[in-house]
């Protein structure tokens, strides 16, 4: 048994957390790690107290037949980074990295070329983020440097869904 390497380790337990997802959808697992250290996690659920899309049986954007990246004012649920980023204080998370998994919910598949939403891109700027990792399947990953959210700002030229 070899010894895993340290983005597929954060990965794993990024996707672990994903199994706490609420969508019926896709779910996602995010975790924040900075110095070797888990910042935060966070997983897709509706805000506290209000019921999640697998208690109410039925996903809104799905019954509208809304693409994925696009209408996400329809949707009940906060994102996995947007949990984590929210359960951070920023000075924790400062030059830390984000790692982010995605599974459709019924299929279990890997989400394919799964990105934040613009609003979550917009977000770990905010936070003070440097890295991301999004896994694409078991052994493959990409990593995005958050700068390259900072200069290929999306907002400016209307793109819509990824």
């Amino acid at each position: 048994m070899g010894r895993v390497d340290k983005v597929n380790y954060y990965l794993d337990i990024a996707e672990t957390v994903l199994e706490r997802g609420t969508c019926l959808r896709r779910n996602f697992g995010a975790i924040i790690v900075n110095n070797d250290e888990i910042i935060s996690t966070g997983y897709v659920g509706a805000p506290r107290g209000r019921k999640n899309c697998c208690d109410l049986g039925y996903c809104m954007r799905e019954k509208l037949n809304i693409p994925r990246g696009e209408r996400y004012e329809l949707c009940r649920s906060v994102h996995a980074e947007q949990n984590a980023i929210i359960s951070a204080s920023r000075e924790k998370m400062l030059g830390g990295t984000l790692y982010l998994v995605g599974k459709g919910y019924t299929d279990g598949a890997y989400v394919e070329n799964a990105n934040p939403c613009a609003l979550c891109k917009r977000m770990i700027v905010n936070a003070g983020l440097k890295d991301v990792y999004i896994r694409d399947s078991k052994d493959k990953f990409r990593h995005i440097d958050v700068e390259e959210y900072i200069t290929n700002d999306e907002s400016l030229e209307g793109v819509k869904g990824y």
